[in-house]
């Protein structure tokens, strides 16, 4: 006689719940497994094989605890585990496969058949741990329809945890597996044909009520060990961004440092000017207090000449202390002009070494910008040197122009133009990424600094030919508008 059963729609919809669960968790573990190296790759990725493989198996045993048939039911303990301990591994060795660098297509789709046809096996293995009074058969097309099912939903699972990376997409992406996961489970049920073996005589209500009990305790469990997983992940997360700010901040300093040593000696010549002038005036002081009678006008007049010679050694020596500075940003209302004009002074030397002109157009009306004057004069002495840099070798006039005046919308820009080599063609944009440079010694990361400093200071920097030869950088910032974090 063959038998039929009912579905409890609770837990139809509690293992659909764990499906999608178990794949939000595993695609977030994937990307851990992707960025990761070593022995943190190979914890993460058992971690992924776990969570992927108990969800898949939580989901299927609660999905067989939803189906309610009159007659007793029962479970092998060792076929049940065994099914659980495949689908672990054979998740595991889909996403070790698919997460090895240069995993092409048809590695993938080898690897989502292999996870596929391990779901399939974990399923029938749990179907065949079912005891009770009634024979299994199977209907061979469900049978077929179930694989087909469960290799697409492998291949999509394997090629999710390594692709997604958006929140929202990883949301969508878990919801979309959980229900592929789930179809197959219900076609691979819907296969299963259940003779009975003698009469009927259980209550199916008191067995429903003992597979409700034990669904909802492996769910629990299951959501513990997501849980964990969970949390593990989002501690990583926040330890791995954490990490990747203070590199930022090293480097920036890094970068600030090297920019600063291409420039000892135009500081040494600039610092080197007053301590001259200084000792100069301290030797005229000398002599007139030497003379009988002392000349105490012309000592007093050489006296205030060291003070101000000192004074003005004393604030280049303090533009460079800035310049090295590490600590938390400081923001304040700033002339721009200003930053120019320090940076105009403190690179003088090196355009006169050059024989380069510094010619400004500065506005006299500028609104003022709410921003750290330390990262302003980088981005602005990397700005210049850079044009510096790249008129040195020049035949024929060398000038560094430099403007500032209003833009649109509550805004002001500065460029800076020099009558070098140019940029590269067709490469205006790709200078401000990481590394690139078009310098034989460069690092090629001060325009990319430099970029990330405007941007946070909610302003965009920009390159463009210069007319009729040479380069120009333009960056534009609001006025009184306080800068992101």
């Amino acid at each position: 006689m063959v038998v039929t059963g009912t579905y409890h729609p609770y837990l139809v919809a509690l293992s659909i719940l764990v499906a999608s669960l178990a794949s939000y968790t595993a695609l977030d573990l994937g990307g851990h497994v992707r960025v990761a190296r070593g022995l943190a790759r190979r914890a993460w990725l058992v971690a992924a094989a776990i969570t992927m493989g108990g969800g898949i198996w939580s989901m299927h045993f609660i999905g067989m605890l939803a189906f309610v048939m009159p007659v007793p039911v029962s479970y092998d303990v060792e076929l049940t585990i065994f099914s659980l301990v495949v689908a672990i591994v054979v998740t595991g060795g889909g996403f070790y496969v698919i997460s090895r660098r240069g995993a092409s297509p048809l590695r993938l789709v080898l690897s989502g058949i292999f996870m596929g046809l391990g779901i399939v096996a974990m399923h029938y293995t749990g179907m065949a741990a079912m005891r009770g009074h009634a024979g299994l058969d199977y209907d061979r097309f469900f049978v077929a329809l179930s694989v087909v099912i469960a290799i697409g939903a492998s291949t999509a699972a394997l090629w999710l945890a390594f692709q997604t990376t958006d929140l929202w997409q990883r949301l969508i992406a878990a919801l979309v597996m959980g229900l592929a996961i789930s179809g197959m489970h219900y076609t691979g049920m819907r296969a299963a044909i259940f003779t009975a073996h003698g009469s009927i005589h259980d209550d199916p209500a008191n067995a429903s009520l003992d597979q409700i009990n034990l669904a909802l305790a492996v769910a629990g469990f299951t959501f513990v060990i997501l849980a964990f997983a969970s949390i593990a992940s989002l501690s990583e997360q926040k330890r791995a961004e954490e990490v990747l700010r203070q590199a930022q901040a090293d480097l920036a300093r890094v970068n600030r440092v090297t920019t600063m040593g291409a420039l000892t000696a135009s500081i040494a010549h600039e610092v080197n000017q007053p301590i001259a002038a200084a000792a100069t005036n301290a030797d005229a002081c000398v002599r007139w207090l030497s003379r009988d009678p002392p000349n105490l006008e012309e000592a007093r007049a050489a006296a205030i000449g060291i003070v101000k010679d000192a004074t003005r050694a004393a604030e280049i020596i303090n533009r460079i202390r800035l310049l090295f500075k590490k600590g938390i940003t400081e923001r304040e209302l700033l002339d721009v002009n200003d930053v120019v004009r320090e940076m105009i002074i403190l690179l003088r030397g090196e355009a006169a070494q050059h024989a380069v002109s510094v010619r400004t157009e500065l506005a006299a009306d500028l609104p003022r910008v709410m921003g750290d004057r330390v990262q302003l004069q980088q981005v602005m002495m990397n700005l210049m040197s850079n044009g510096i840099d790249a008129m040195k070798d020049m035949e024929g006039p060398r000038e560094l122009a430099i403007k500032s005046q209003r833009a649109e919308n509550e805004q002001l820009m500065v460029s800076v133009s020099d009558t070098g080599v140019g940029l590269p063609p067709q490469q205006a944009e790709q200078i401000f990424n990481a590394f690139v440079t078009t310098k034989r010694h460069g690092t090629g990361m001060g325009l990319s600094i430099s970029r990330s400093i405007v941007e946070s200071h909610s302003g965009r920097l920009w390159a463009a030919d210069n007319s009729p030869r040479g380069a120009s950088f333009h960056l534009i910032l609001p006025a009184k508008v306080e800068a992101r974090d």
